[in-house]
């Protein structure tokens, strides 16, 4: 039996106005229930902003060196840790918006200034929130139902489903280039950039494997949208489809 588990966070949030990604999030909470933040995103007006922050800080602060810091203190090397948080970011931009992508053909912005994080007491990532909270979708989303493929009512139409995975791996690529830029100052080298890029397939191909197990779609639809994403990323010179030494570290013999 599924089990519905009340999270706090997510009761506490105030929507004062129920917006599109209000909905979709809703939608992907109840794929697992169990954990309602694997799926959506918060919408940061809706919310107090307590182990909240931006992740553009990553670059302009020293939170990343902390992060990695104290995560080293527990693991077993520079290069685990390097992997670690490299996935976690990875699922934080790219992870998180395939699941909406594959299942709604809709996406939030995933820029860098939109992004936020919440951190648990022990400093780790577990839930991700929105600033803008418009979606971008696909010109026969249900909500458009006749209307102006453009509303304003927090979701706006790109003109095909190219433009949109385009869109999102644009948007992707300006957020998790310099972060993983940081990352490998931040840990001297102990992981090639491209095989953080590597991550990001994996979380992307890994999303889109489990979304029509848990919701009952296409597999076919699933894997094209996040494989068109993935194929944009490429073009940008983001090397999401990196070999299997890179991801192990050989790169650096």
């Amino acid at each position: 039996m599924t089990v519905l588990v009340d999270d706090p966070l997510i009761a506490s949030m105030s929507i004062r106005r129920t917006l599109p990604v209000h909905e979709s999030s809703r939608r992907l909470r109840e794929l697992y229930r169990e954990c309602p933040r694997v799926y959506g995103v918060a919408v940061m007006g809706d919310l107090s902003r307590r182990r909240w922050w931006p992740l553009a800080e990553v670059l302009t602060t020293d939170r990343l060196g902390r992060m990695y810091e104290t995560a080293l203190a527990e693991s077993g090397g520079p290069a685990a840790v390097t992997q670690q948080l490299a996935a976690t970011f990875a699922h934080v931009v790219v992870g998180r918006v395939i699941p909406l992508l594959v299942l709604e053909g809709r996406a939030w912005d995933t820029g860098p200034e939109n992004l936020w994080v919440h951190v648990d007491s022990e400093g780790a990532i577990d839930w991700v929130g929105v600033a803008d909270p418009t979606l971008r979708a696909l010109p026969d989303d249900p909500v458009f139902d006749g209307r102006a493929a453009v509303v304003d009512d927090g979701i706006v139409a790109l003109p095909s489903e190219a433009a949109l995975t385009t869109w999102v791996a644009h948007r992707s690529h300006r957020a998790l280039a310099p972060l993983f830029g940081r990352l490998a100052a931040v840990s001297g080298g102990a992981m090639p950039v491209a095989a953080m890029w590597h991550a990001v397939g994996v979380a992307a191909v890994g999303a889109a494997t489990r979304i029509p197990v848990l919701a009952g779609t296409s597999e076919v639809v699933s894997m094209r949208r996040a494989q068109a994403v993935l194929d944009a990323l490429v073009g940008f010179g983001a090397p999401v489809r990196g070999s299997r030494a890179a991801h192990r570290g050989e790169a650096l013999a």
